[in-house]
């Protein structure tokens, strides 16, 4: 009604659970509220990721940013993992850095809902998708900013040579050159929850404000 910025809020599911209905985790963000209101998605913010039952895995930092938006992975306060976006006229490109390792995010353009992660090789390591629910769960998304995303990392085995590629495409036999580890994987998590702020959220005018406004 009133396009009131409010602290955004995740659940982590685990598809192999019974029906998906029990979440493993939570992401809990903690930022101003005057600073939610005024910069929208160009906020800064802090979010933890913690499981179940509310015991904190790690965090991710998020700067105010002007153009290229930054985020970092943090546990027990200590730095692990960056991701920076990279400036493209109509492709959505990321860097990721984990110690002296470097990741690759590839988007074809701004009609892709993929984002492929790729090694200082070129080799498959992860897939983030955004899901696509049905026209209610989109409708509800138009007023909301209600998302859902899928995150692939995949089994050790000969990777796919797509580079651009849906989840959904594969099926549940993704296989990545070299899984990711525990940390890597937080910094790809991290990833996600950028993409969401970066590509997907979206600022909007109340219809109240804009029936007053009329």
């Amino acid at each position: 009604m009133f396009a009131y910025a409010q602290e955004t809020r995740y659940i982590i599911k685990d598809p192999r659970t019974p029906r998906r209905k029990t979440p493993v985790g939570l992401i809990r963000e903690k930022s101003n509220v005057i600073l939610r209101q005024l910069l929208w998605t160009r906020r800064p913010f802090v979010a933890e990721f913690t499981d179940a039952k509310g015991n904190e895995i790690f965090t991710v930092r998020r700067p105010f940013r002007w153009i290229n938006s930054s985020i970092y992975a943090e546990v027990d306060g200590k730095e692990v993992g960056v991701v920076h976006s990279r400036w493209h006229l109509w492709r959505r490109n990321y860097d990721l850095y984990l110690g002296n390792r470097q990741f690759a995010v590839e988007n074809p353009g701004f009609w892709s809902w993929s984002f492929t992660l790729l090694d200082e090789d070129d080799n498959l390591v992860a897939i983030i998708d955004r899901k696509v629910r049905g026209v209610g769960w989109e409708c509800m998304q138009h007023f909301t900013n209600a998302s859902q995303y899928e995150v692939r990392f995949g089994d050790a085995g000969k990777g796919t040579d797509k580079v651009f590629c849906f989840a959904k495409d594969i099926q549940n036999d993704l296989r990545v050159f070299l899984p990711l580890d525990l940390p890597e994987r937080a910094v790809a998590l991290a990833l996600a929850v950028s993409l969401d702020h970066d590509c997907f959220s979206r600022r909007r005018l109340g219809w109240v404000l804009r029936l007053l406004g009329a």
